[in-house]
């Protein structure tokens, strides 16, 4: 099993490029991030070659605080579509594998429709190599969010009918909005890109609470899924003391 770090919540007290650096030395395969955009890209572009290190994901920038996303967003096209376009950039200059286009906090038709039309202007937009990805958030954390279940995300792939866009599976956010992870997974393989995870119900270190992540892994090897799975969990004060989880994962193979 791989496992990629999630920057945005990993190693926050250091500069991007010393987090990189610092995931390296951990044993992470792989390294993703939320919003690198006041980093210079050739600074991470730097970080990632001296580590051999891919990086796997970024998101669109969340808007206003408060904010997740735009793209949803029926008044607020063109600055969707600026914050595609800044994506695509940084994601090419990095050679990053993936783009979150965040939806935002919306609901209805017309939120539906405007998040169908951004994504495919992205599509177009975007080069091949690179996936794009939509994630349901829980109602807990984003009450407000698009987004809301993988039912819901799998209905809209299926109306946009566009290759290259699948669903970001985080295990965490799916636990506290349907229950039942691993068979939404395995209902649900054809159609992610990517797969998350972090303890249930806190965020928390994912050796704890109401998940048995061992058992997790092995149903998504089974799978035969094959690629890193993200990180994306609150260490608490000190990350390096917050991967009991990864040392045990590598020694159960």
């Amino acid at each position: 099993m791989k496992f990629s770090a999630n920057l945005g919540f990993l190693w926050t007290d250091c500069p991007l490029p010393d987090a990189i650096r610092a995931a390296r030395a951990a044993g992470f395969d792989a390294v993703e991030c939320h919003w690198p955009y006041d980093t210079p890209a050739n600074a991470v572009t730097a970080a990632l070659a001296e580590t051999g290190l891919p990086m796997l994901g970024l998101n669109t920038i969340r808007g206003k605080p408060g904010e997740f996303g735009l793209s949803a967003l029926p008044d607020r096209v063109p600055e969707a579509r600026a914050a595609i376009d800044q994506a695509i950039a940084y994601a090419t200059a990095t050679k990053t594998g993936a783009i979150h286009v965040m939806a935002g906090n919306a609901s209805g038709t017309a939120a539906r429709a405007t998040f169908l039309d951004n994504l495919r202007y992205a599509r177009a937009a975007c080069p091949d190599d690179i996936l794009l990805l939509v994630e349901p958030l829980n109602r807990h954390d984003a009450p407000d969010y698009f987004l809301r279940s993988t039912d819901q995300a799998a209905d809209l792939l299926a109306d946009l009918d566009l290759p290259g866009v699948k669903i970001m599976f985080d295990c965490y956010h799916v636990a506290r909005t349907e229950g039942d992870v691993v068979t939404r997974l395995e209902a649900l393989l054809p159609l992610i890109g990517h797969i998350q995870f972090a303890a249930v119900p806190d965020r928390g270190i994912p050796d704890q609470g109401e998940i048995w992540y061992p058992f997790v892994f092995e149903r998504i090897s089974a799978l035969g899924w094959t690629r890193p799975l993200g990180a994306e969990y609150r260490p608490g004060a000190d990350t390096d003391q917050s991967l009991g989880w990864l040392h045990a994962a590598r020694s159960n193979g």
